[in-house]
């Protein structure tokens, strides 16, 4: 890449500013590329923060359209985008803050069909999508592609995020959760609620993670569950271990290709 032009010096003084970045670090976020999954209530702030940190290319894939219960947390979206695709209006506010930022858009569910293409596109993946199935899909897809996932969940009044990284000693999302649940056991935002800052607070995480891959600063979540109350306003970590019988990653596999549920991904979870 050619060198930082005086504007975009200007525009990230506050990146350069920092040894851990610095000039050269800026250069390879405006060379990187993120894939977000979803363009709601996580990914609003994955993609906002990302481009204002000038990741060069971001994919957002969604099949969703505004609607009017997304506003209480989906900062992305405003009134007039009611009934606009999300990934549309996500691209058009992501761009207004920083014109050095490519946003690809994709206004389609996420499946077997298209997962590995789209995965294989980009650095990484940022999962912000709101069922179990679709976060199985894109663990798969992104352990047979050997790309770094950073997944997030929220819930009520509590969210989760996690690192996973292909390697030998590696956790995969199946570690933590073997099988999806039957479906309507674990309940969606839809119908249990959620609290419109919690996604902040996760997706800020989730995006944090990747510019801390891209620049290969700090320590990332690899092996670790950060879970957040935002009720008590604690964070707990948890431990993960690469589990030796996990269907994917396991000694004796048997996942050995992408699997779609019942549940498409981004469809609402059933009552």
């Amino acid at each position: 890449m050619a060198r930082l032009s005086e504007d975009q010096i200007e525009r990230y003084s506050r990146h350069i500013l920092l040894p851990e970045v610095g000039g050269g670090g800026q250069k390879r976020l405006l060379e990187s590329s993120a894939l977000c999954i979803g363009a709601g209530g996580l990914g609003s702030p994955v993609i906002l923060y990302l481009a204002a940190a000038g990741v060069g290319r971001i994919g957002v894939i969604d099949g969703d359209v505004v609607d009017v219960t997304n506003l209480q947390r989906q900062i992305a979206h405003a009134t007039a985008d009611l009934g606009r695709p999300k990934v549309l209006s996500a691209k058009e506010t992501a761009e207004a803050i920083n014109p050095d930022v490519r946003v690809e858009t994709y206004h389609e569910r996420l499946t077997k069909d298209n997962a590995a293409d789209l995965i294989a596109r980009y650095d990484a993946v940022i999962d912000g999508s709101d069922n179990f199935p679709c976060r199985f899909l894109v663990n798969d897809a992104c352990f047979f592609a050997r790309k770094p996932l950073i997944s997030g969940a929220v819930l009520r009044f509590e969210g989760q995020v996690s690192t996973f990284l292909s390697g030998p000693e590696a956790p995969c999302y199946r570690c933590l959760f073997s099988e999806p649940p039957p479906p309507g056991l674990v309940p969606s935002c839809q119908e249990a609620g959620i609290l419109g800052a919690i996604v902040g607070t996760i997706g800020t995480i989730q995006a944090t993670e990747f510019l801390k891959l891209v620049l290969g600063v700090g320590r990332l979540l690899t092996g670790r569950l950060v879970i957040y109350n935002a009720l008590t306003l604690e964070f707990r970590e948890i431990k993960l271990r690469k589990d030796p019988k996990c269907p994917l990653c396991g000694a004796h596999p048997t996942v050995t290709e992408l699997l779609e549920y019942d549940e498409t991904c981004g469809a609402p979870a059933p009552s």
